[in-house]
């Protein structure tokens, strides 16, 4: 049973005990009774919905959806806070950590203990460099593709804001976005272009002018 229909019972229920608790001699003026309805709320968005269907507001709304998330795969936003290099400059990033917890092998042996400084460079090498840069800048795409031309597969390219996926198209090569700055924000990197690579127990970081060789 509807809702409306359980209020227009009650109502009447109410009544009738009124008119019948009430003394013979004074009744007062009694109306008529009628049930209070209120609108389906299922009925009724279902009948809005069949309204924006019909007149197309569903199929363009779905339309602007589906072009807001393919401009976002396209062309991600660009990463905040990260310029152009206006002057040369190098510098490092040790990626060393200390362990807040130990690390235990199969049998709960402790292998490295919380509080060990730890270098993951000590066990795997950057085999590749890195190449930062911004899509939005002709100087830098063409500095871009001169260092993926002469590094070949020895170097990453990396994207802080522009299209990846128009350079992917153009070049047949696997183009990265950093997505969220993750990269970027852990290496410090603030300006563009910049090469990253491995020197030592440290990674080297060159913020190079736009259009130049590293």
């Amino acid at each position: 049973m509807r809702s409306s229909s359980w209020t227009a019972a009650l109502l009447c229920v109410f009544a009738l005990s009124a008119v019948a608790n009430a003394r013979a001699d004074n009744l007062g003026a009694v109306g008529p009774v009628y049930p209070i309805t209120e609108p389906d709320m299922l009925e009724s968005i279902q009948a809005k919905l069949r309204a924006k269907q019909a007149s197309g507001e569903i199929d363009r709304r779905n339309r602007e959806a589906q072009a807001r998330a393919q401009t976002f795969i396209e062309q991600p936003a660009p990463l905040a806070g990260i310029t152009t290099v206006t002057a040369p400059r190098t510098f490092f990033f040790d990626p060393s950590v200390v362990l807040e917890r130990d690390v235990i092998d199969q049998t709960g042996r402790v292998i490295t203990p919380a509080g060990t400084r730890v270098n993951p460079l000590e066990k795997i090498t950057l085999s590749r460099r890195l190449f930062f840069f911004d899509a939005r800048d002709s100087r830098q795409v063409a500095q871009a593709r001169a260092v993926m031309d002469r590094d070949g597969a020895g170097v990453k390219l990396v994207l802080v804001a522009g299209s990846y996926m128009d350079l992917m198209r153009k070049w047949k090569r696997r183009v990265y976005f950093d997505q969220q700055g993750e990269l970027s924000q852990r290496l410090g990197i603030r300006r563009v272009p910049a090469m990253v690579g491995q020197e030592g127990m440290r990674l080297r970081i060159d913020e190079l002018l736009p259009g130049g060789l590293p």
